[in-house]
């Protein structure tokens, strides 16, 4: 029951405390410390249920005599876990899939709802091979069956089509490739190749992106000892995109604006021969710790941390650096199938957003020197957050212009949108900008 348990306990502190599903899976695993294959299980349901939370839902509400949201907590989520096993997960008989939640159950000072536990699983099994119908409305069925939210399912729609919204909903549900970084300063790819090969781990070139290699077979990557001499970052390949398309070179002066938790720094680190000024900025000291320690793990030391407001000016930054990142927050639906809990935020929050990334990106064209370059991206898909700052901004500031930038399979004129369901990468949008010269 222990995976169950720890899975349970981080399905609580999601429901209970707002925590995010991947930071509370990793407390929960360094504060357990289970086995690899109970780890390995507990983070397979936990990103399962949250992945199918609603078609869960639908299918275990045909079966049980009360309305889930209805059902004292944690039950619920007992049921999640027990449903998602028997419905995903082949190698657990359904049997034990029954048996571990009744003890869940029990163990949650909930042993008066054991029968109902037990019932209501027990009917799931036994119908699995004729489930009850998904709704007959097209968006309704579209949201039970991936899982998301009638305003995401809708806007998607609207943005892209119904095969190509569909094609997203269930990248959304698909498990991200993880993707790593060679450090050209402590290795190179093939030795980095076979030194995975050689802990079991997989690792082919990626597909587009000539210094980044997929894994796959990998546990807990921290562990290895490729990973503690620094020979890599994991970093998502339309992460990465961002330093190449900002073409920064040895010897440039570079500012990341929003840098935690360090990747897009590390990257131009990496492509500067580790030569030239980086300032990483965040508003957290607790995040810029971060920064510096994988900097020190990966032997960079030409990154410098800062804690900084990004839409309050500093003077002394004005005009000073050949480039600046601004990777700005943004609502996160690009990346959903890493973190799937996002689909179920509430949708109020993201409409101040634009307003404060315009803010940001403002302040932040105030530290390009003439000629220099200045990079705007989000790790989402919606149009307000990326072409309607963008636009905004270009308005009020006739001083920069979109400049086309090569791609690994061709050009982008200005900007780029990269999707899960057609480029393999996070949902993300880059767009890229030159200060003109006084």
């Amino acid at each position: 029951m222990s995976a169950r348990m720890s899975a349970l306990r981080v399905l609580n502190a999601c429901r209970q405390s707002g925590a995010w599903a991947d930071a509370a899976l990793a407390a929960e695993v360094k504060r357990e410390a289970p086995c690899a294959a109970d780890a390995a299980l507990t983070s397979r349901i936990v990103y399962g249920v949250l992945q199918n939370r609603m078609l869960l839902d639908h299918y275990l509400g045909a079966y049980c005599s009360q309305r889930l949201d209805h059902l004292q907590q944690p039950l619920p989520d007992i049921l999640r876990i027990g449903a998602y096993q028997i419905l995903f997960l082949d190698k657990v008989p359904d049997s034990a899939a029954v048996n571990e939640s009744v003890e869940l159950a029990k163990a949650s000072k909930r042993g008066a709802a054991a029968g109902l536990v037990n019932a209501v699983l027990r009917k799931l099994s036994q119908h699995k091979a004729k489930l009850p119908a998904l709704p007959e409305d097209e968006i309704e069925r579209l949201c039970v069956e991936t899982s998301h939210p009638k305003w995401l399912t809708e806007r998607m729609v609207a943005l892209l089509g119904r095969g190509d919204a569909e094609a997203f909903l269930r990248a959304d549900n698909a498990v991200a490739p993880v993707t790593a970084q060679v450090n050209p300063l402590k290795t190179t790819r093939e030795k980095l190749i076979a030194e995975l090969a050689g802990a079991g781990i997989e690792a082919e070139p990626h597909p587009w992106m000539p210094d980044c290699l997929e894994l796959s077979g990998v546990g807990d990557l921290t562990t290895l000892p490729a990973f503690y001499r620094g020979e890599f970052t994991v970093q998502d390949a339309a992460a990465r995109l961002v330093s190449l398309v900002a073409g920064v070179e040895a010897g440039m002066s570079v500012l990341d604006v929003c840098a935690a938790p360090g990747g897009k720094s590390f990257s131009a680190a990496f492509a500067m021969r580790n030569e030239g000024p980086i300032v990483a900025c965040d508003l957290h000291e607790n995040k810029l710790k971060r920064i510096r320690d994988g900097a020190e793990r990966l032997g960079i030391a030409c990154i410098a941390t800062e804690a900084a407001d990004g839409r309050e000016f500093r003077p002394a930054w004005e005009a000073a650096f050949d480039a600046v990142l601004c990777d700005v927050p943004c609502s996160g639906l690009g990346i959903i199938r890493k973190k799937p809990d996002i689909r179920y935020k509430d949708p109020s929050a993201l409409a101040g957003l634009p307003e404060i990334q315009g803010a940001i990106l403002a302040n932040a064209s105030r530290y390009v020197k003439p000629g220099g370059v200045l990079v705007y991206s989000t790790c989402t898909v919606l149009p307000e957050e990326n072409e309607g700052v963008m636009d905004a901004f270009l308005r009020e500031h006739d001083e920069f212009a979109y400049e086309t930038f090569d791609l690994p399979d061709g050009q982008a004129a200005g900007s780029i949108t990269l999707w899960p369901q057609t480029h393999g990468t996070d949902g993300f949008y880059i767009s890229k900008m030159r200060r003109k010269k006084a």
